[in-house]
């Protein structure tokens, strides 16, 4: 287990696809289609058959997402 930057207490860590759809509202297509564009992080493997996304990397994507609204 790691922590993100400096003074950060959140908790950073691999996200499964189901968790990523849960934080995102996104199904799996569309999130696969997004990557593709180089619109959403890109998973990485984690074996032959599981791919995971960086907690801190989503989390920032959506903070981002949030500042493009205002």
């Amino acid at each position: 287990m790691f922590q993100q930057g400096t003074g950060s207490t959140t908790e950073r860590r691999i996200l499964r696809r189901a968790e990523v759809e849960a934080k995102t509202g996104f199904k799996r297509a569309y999130i696969y289609s997004m990557m593709k564009e180089g619109k959403f992080p890109k998973a990485m493997r984690l074996g032959v058959r599981a791919v995971g996304w960086d907690s801190a990397e989503i989390d920032q994507w959506i903070t981002d997402r949030l500042k493009d609204r205002i």
